[in-house]
């Protein structure tokens, strides 16, 4: 087997093989200073070609990387992190992945990141505390050189922590005053005042709301509340409840909010996430409401979930690719950087009209 690959080889690639199987069968590892020798460079030039930073003439970059080609020579990114050198690696911690707005957002994160030459560990911490601090600490084992927290996250604490150690971080879809980082987000205060008031310009005054227990939810639970007074109608506590975010607890819930409210039932549902909009659609469904004539919804987020529902759901859109790339480009400046400043970045919300809201046909009291 040996003899065929040789012959395949040219005769300076030839013997560099045979050195570096004489290697192997020693038992030495190949390392960055034989790739260094047998290139003719210094061990400074191949980590440039490595890490692809740097400037030095196309010839030599091409050089070095056949030679790695040819000896195998593999990297040690953990050696390079415990160096100071970095593992081109980040972190992307998110609270449920099955969410499609997370899932959306980690497809924009990797893509971006792998632009950027960097790989992403993601981790899914339910919003458990315990999970939260085990991924923390293996993606410290890890050697990560950062961290997106895509997560409402619990240990507030643990986070500043991090902070204060110089670890770059920065927040995404959670503005968490009490965390002192780098965050973007949407303005979900905004957000929840306008799908409130789209249903009430539609003639809606019976408004149901079922949202997440996340700290983004309570802020899109205010600007509910915010439309409502500003159009001198009282709040009414039977008409919202908050839950976690999946199908089911969509249909559980609005049936609940519904047998709360039999004598004056919601014409109208606003909803944290398309996950709890498809439930209440579901749920209106079995109930023989036709949507959007008995029963108008309003979501938020504009994941595929709102598109393909049937009927197609009216949301409130965050800009999801922009958010993905910018929190990637903000990370990897403050890794490149080293930067310590705390940048905060709010987006606009916008309102997407589907088929689940349309003008009512009749007085609403």
């Amino acid at each position: 087997m040996i003899l065929v690959i040789l012959v395949t080889l040219k005769k300076e690639q030839g013997a560099n093989y045979l050195g570096y199987l004489e290697r192997k069968n020693n038992r030495l590892k190949v390392t960055i200073y034989d790739v260094a020798e047998e290139a003719g460079v210094s061990i400074a030039t191949v980590s440039k070609v490595i890490n692809n930073r740097g400037n030095m003439r196309d010839k030599t970059r091409q050089k070095v990387k056949n030679v790695m080609a040819t000896l195998n020579y593999q990297p040690n990114m953990m050696a390079s992190a415990l160096m100071g050198k970095g593992t081109k690696t980040i972190g992307l911690l998110v609270n449920d992945i099955s969410n499609p707005i997370f899932s959306d957002l980690a497809r924009i994160i990797e893509n971006r990141s792998h632009e950027k030459g960097y790989s992403v560990i993601i981790c899914n911490t339910d919003d458990n505390r315990d999970k939260e601090l085990k991924y923390l600490k293996v993606l410290r084992n890890k050697q990560v050189e950062g961290l997106i927290v895509g997560s409402s996250f619990k240990d507030k604490a643990m986070l500043n922590e991090m902070r204060y150690h110089n670890i770059p971080l920065v927040m995404l879809t959670h503005m968490d005053q009490e965390v002192l980082a780098s965050k973007i987000a949407v303005d979900d205060y905004k957000g929840g005042y306008m799908a409130t008031e789209h249903l009430l310009e539609n003639g809606h005054r019976r408004i149901g709301l079922i949202v997440e227990l996340a700290d983004s939810s309570t802020k899109r639970l205010i600007g509910y509340k915010e439309a409502l007074k500003d159009w001198n109608i009282g709040v009414d506590p039977k008409l919202m409840i908050r839950t976690s975010a999946s199908v089911a607890k969509g249909k559980q819930k609005f049936h609940q909010l519904y047998q709360n409210n039999y004598k004056n039932p919601p014409t109208a549902i606003f909803t944290s996430n398309n996950q709890l909009a498809v439930g209440v659609i579901a749920a209106a469904k079995s109930l023989e409401l036709a949507i959007p004539v008995d029963l108008a919804i309003v979501s938020f987020d504009d994941t595929i979930l709102a598109e393909t529902t049937e009927p197609p759901i009216t949301t409130i859109a965050q800009p999801i690719e922009t958010m993905g790339n910018e929190v990637v480009d903000l990370l990897i400046k403050e890794i490149d950087d080293k930067m310590n400043e705390v940048h905060t970045i709010m987006h606009k919300p916008q309102l997407i009209v589907r088929q689940t809201t349309a003008e009512k046909m009749k007085d609403e009291v």
